[in-house]
């Protein structure tokens, strides 16, 4: 088949050397004529497109939902189904799944408070990494359950629960002490050196049940998104060099980050509107 440009330049060439009108040199080729003379019209989403793949290149692991928040911060007044379409369809974009497993929902669930406001619940666990040259590091993860604000991202080959400790005394100067603080059943955690931390502090350790990992769910749902968006896309030469990525990671989530929990707002954001909804009260 014939595409159209070949028509095209078929009919100018029946023009220029048969002396043919348009017309008739259409009627002769069995062209239509509004074929031949359609231009075609200029692209007006070029700077979404552009936009969009920036966004693309720079955070790999934010799928549609939140590449549209992201226009939506860079000034663009873009419907949902428009970045559907050019997110889909024309730049044949998609974000690749993880592989899923098969859970299994246990009948009896440790019952963890819900928070109402920060600093009444805090999730704290451990995650694993390596260096470049192979060397194991470990690092300890703590988000407040209420506003998702990440207060502590801290990695070096091991830590300890003094260092545990130590990281929960610098949090606590800062953003004050919570009230419960969900961990799980590891060795630093059961520790009686936190455990009595934790009791002059007035803070109760909620502990999960062995092997229930989904009685901890907010800080394993925090532990994906620092493995999918921040250790899988990126190489660390030396433990100084994951500390100082970890800490721009985690500025990062706090204050550009949407959360989906939270209505597209950034942690930052939602406890700046917490606030400003206690004041107006």
């Amino acid at each position: 088949m014939v595409g159209l440009p070949a028509l095209r330049e078929c009919v100018q060439f029946a023009k220029e050397h048969f002396k043919l009108t348009e017309r008739k040199a259409c009627k002769f080729l069995s062209v239509e004529r509004s074929f031949v003379r359609y231009k075609k019209r200029p692209d007006k989403n070029i700077e979404v497109k552009e936009r969009i793949n920036h966004w693309v290149e720079k955070r790999p692991r934010y799928g549609q939902p939140r590449i549209h928040e992201m226009l939506l911060r860079d000034g663009f007044h873009i419907n949902h189904k428009r970045t559907e379409k050019l997110y889909y369809k024309d730049l044949k974009l998609s974000l690749k799944a993880k592989n899923k497993k098969k859970r299994f929902r246990s009948v009896v669930r440790s019952t963890i408070p819900k928070p109402t406001s920060p600093n009444e619940v805090w999730s704290m666990d451990f995650i694993f990494d390596q260096l470049s040259f192979g060397k194991r590091v470990k690092g300890l993860t703590m988000v407040d359950v209420f506003s998702k604000i990440n207060h502590a991202l801290e990695f070096d080959y091991g830590l300890n629960g003094f260092r545990v400790i130590q990281i929960l005394e610098n949090v606590c100067d800062f953003e004050g002490a919570s009230k419960v603080i969900t961990v799980d059943n590891g060795p630093e955690f059961i520790c009686l050196a936190l455990d009595k931390w934790a009791s002059q502090k007035g803070i109760k350790l909620h502990f999960s049940r062995p092997g229930k990992s989904t009685d901890n769910a907010f800080i394993e749902s925090f532990n994906g998104k620092v493995r999918d968006e921040f250790l899988n896309m990126n190489w660390f030469s030396n433990l100084e060099d994951l500390k100082i990525k970890a800490q721009a990671w985690s500025e990062e989530y706090n204050t550009e980050r949407p959360h989906s929990s939270l209505n597209m707002k950034t942690p930052k954001e939602f406890l700046e509107y917490y606030d400003k909804r206690l004041t107006a009260v």
